[in-house]
């Protein structure tokens, strides 16, 4: 598996130091406790999970003076219980990263781990489209949960406002329409960033095509009628494509979840059944980082017989 620590921007840990700030704004009354005795810690995991978010973890333990050595490697899917970390260090020390690492690894664990469960139905289902997130992540959190996604082999979508154009309909409706609102879009993004349209009808996909857009969202379709708008979109505009006229891919969203995402595979219709062609491209979920149960891990300091 790729090392994605190396995808993480510079002064990154500053996020780390501002939690620990957080949580611990004054005195540590546990760690007067406990005091600067040598611990040693086990990181155990009690769920079926997949590891996400060691260096997060790594970083929490870094900056409160402890050492952590894996036994398991990031991306690999453990059962429970199973002993996934070992952390040393002074007691206050390690009791002082305890609940942050926590919280992070398992935050970042949940997301990986439905990365791969929708995956898995992908195999069994041989769509050969793309899952991906959204933009719906808690405030000073995304880093974290972007990276979960990475590791659960899902598309990041878009990181933020910065990094590709979606025009909603608040966008639309405040430009009057959507060819409107696609010929500012390029006018500020250029030709490097890629326009994606939020279309509620097969007119509005229609219009977003020929101004140019770059991926058609198809938001809030049944299955039924989403798959033969999609089809219908791409027999009749995809015919030109060898002649560079229309490039587009389309995108279904809205409401989709572990529980229904089959139903948004393609079913192999689009350009005449060809089986080079797909009719959705992309899937993309809110439920990515909405209401992901956490995965429960632990940290235990061996116990000492009296």
């Amino acid at each position: 598996m790729a090392d994605f620590s190396n995808l993480l921007p510079p002064y990154w840990d500053k996020n780390i130091t501002a939690w620990l700030q957080e949580d611990i704004p004054s005195f540590d009354y546990g760690g007067f406790v406990v005091g600067e005795k040598e611990e040693v810690a086990f990181l155990l995991g009690k769920s079926k999970a997949v590891l996400a978010g060691v260096p997060f973890f790594n970083e929490v333990f870094k900056q409160v003076g402890c050492k952590v050595e894996w036994l398991i490697k990031e991306g690999d899917y453990f059962e429970p219980i199973t002993k996934v970390a070992i952390v040393s260090g002074k007691a206050k020390n390690i009791l002082q990263g305890e609940r942050l690492a926590l919280n992070i690894v398992s935050r970042c664990s949940a997301i990986a781990t439905k990365g791969y469960h929708l995956n898995s139905l992908k195999k069994k289902h041989a769509f050969k489209g793309i899952i991906a997130g959204t933009r719906k992540t808690t405030p000073g959190f995304r880093l974290v949960e972007k990276y979960g996604m990475l590791v659960g082999n899902i598309d990041t979508h878009r990181m933020d406002l910065s990094t590709m154009i979606m025009l909603k309909d608040n966008h639309i409706w405040s430009q009057g329409s959507i060819s409107a609102a696609v010929q500012r879009a390029r006018m500020s993004g250029g030709f490097s960033v890629k326009i994606e349209v939020e279309c509620r009808s097969e007119a509005e996909a229609e219009e977003a095509i020929c101004s140019g857009a770059d991926i058609i969202m198809l938001d809030n379709m049944v299955p039924p009628e989403l798959h033969e708008t999609a089809c219908r979109l791409k027999n009749k505009w995809l015919r030109s494509l060898e002649n560079g006229a229309y490039k587009f891919l389309i995108e279904a969203s809205g409401g989709i979840d572990l529980d229904t995402i089959s139903n948004y595979f393609n079913d192999g219709k689009a350009l005449n059944n060809s089986s080079n062609f797909s009719d959705i491209d992309v899937i993309s979920l809110g439920s990515m980082t909405q209401g992901v149960p956490h995965v429960d891990f632990s940290l235990k300091i061996q116990r000492h017989k009296q």
